[in-house]
């Protein structure tokens, strides 16, 4: 298959959307020897399995959102499709890079203190269940939610956990607050030196950002040259609309307005955090640039960059919001929870 886009046939198809959902486990393993040996991926969406590695081969299994997978090799066949070409070899036959995270799973030594305006952190095992305290001041799971990896949280204090171990206190940025506890060790403490400014010498007028709606890629501009292209994920055009907006990526000149490292986005809500992705605790590295929440931001929940995917904003791949956080104006400070001022242009064509 060599078109760019996916007919509903296909994506369902690919997604096996028809499955329900396997129950979580494990809640909080302690190391890596809980997870499946060499590279893991994780179910974003249930998914389908194939004979071989293109879209109209025969399924021969499923894997349901957040099962971990064991991948073996990665192909890249000539059927495409050609916006995505990706996929995995894995345990009875061959799966699309489109709804697999791809991870290194690895645990954390604890912090012995965090400093009062939070030390923010970022998730490194595949995902975790929250807890929380009950209306009787007892330990109580969250089980409406998880944290999934690559998310970035707030730690704003240590405490013993329900198992006596060292746990993280998370403090939700959208909801004042509102706080839930995590296993240290799952948390990974993002070094102030991680967040360095990139060319923070290069004037103000001399850097840009292209987002191509066509082509589905980001371009940034130093001084006229390209010093960075990737593929992104803009807003589907639904016809529709997020609340009073539109679900496609507003077209024009616009300005980052603010920077937030790790922001609560979706409904505002915790729960419907699967196919509906109506609630993302821990949206990584997140620069909102019009009115009605469109921003550019990391991406956790599907892997299939090149064609539109989201509500309206830019999904781009973690490592390179997180690139793009460092390199655009304003400069957001390692301890700032969020940076407001008129920086960098992003023109979207």
């Amino acid at each position: 298959m060599t078109n760019s886009f996916l007919s509903r046939r296909e994506f369902l198809k690919l997604c096996g959307l028809t499955l329900g959902t396997l129950a979580f486990s494990p809640l909080f393993p302690r190391d890596e020897s809980e997870y499946p040996i060499g590279v893991i991926g994780r179910a974003t969406h249930d998914i389908s399995v194939f004979d071989e590695p293109k879209l109209d081969a025969e399924t021969v299994g499923y894997r349901s959102r957040d099962d971990l997978l064991n991948i073996y090799y990665q192909v890249t066949p000539l059927s495409g499709p050609a916006y995505n070409p990706v996929w995995y070899r894995v345990w009875g036959g061959y799966v699309h890079s489109a709804f697999v995270q791809r991870m290194e799973v690895r645990f954390n030594e604890p912090l012995d203190s965090v400093i009062e305006s939070g030390q923010l952190t970022e998730m490194t095992v595949p995902y975790t269940r929250p807890y929380g305290y009950s209306s009787d001041g007892e330990w109580d799971s969250r089980t409406d939610f998880l944290l999934y990896y690559g998310s970035n949280h707030w730690v704003t204090d240590i405490v013993e956990g329900p198992d006596r171990q060292t746990w993280y206190e998370i403090s939700d940025e959208l909801w004042e607050g509102f706080k839930y506890y995590v296993p240290a060790s799952h948390l990974r403490p993002i070094l102030d030196e991680e967040l360095t400014p990139i060319s923070p010498d290069v004037a103000f007028e001399d850097k840009r950002i292209e987002v191509s709606k066509a082509t589905q890629t980001l371009t940034a501009y130093e001084e006229g040259e390209i010093v960075m292209q990737t593929k992104v994920s803009t807003g589907i055009n639904r016809g529709g609309s997020t609340g009073d907006y539109p679900t496609i990526t507003p077209s024009g000149t616009h300005n980052i307005a603010s920077k937030m490292p790790s922001k609560h986005m979706g409904s505002g809500g915790l729960a419907g955090t699967g196919e509906d992705l109506s609630a993302l605790p821990g949206v990584p590295w997140t620069a909102f640039f019009a009115e009605g929440g469109y921003a550019l931001h990391g991406t956790f929940w599907h892997n299939n960059f090149g064609i539109p995917m989201s509500r309206g904003c830019v999904n781009m791949r973690n490592e390179d919001a997180k690139w793009l956080f460092r390199w655009t104006l304003p400069i957001n400070p390692a301890s700032s929870w969020e940076t407001r001022d008129f920086g960098t242009q992003l023109i979207v064509t």
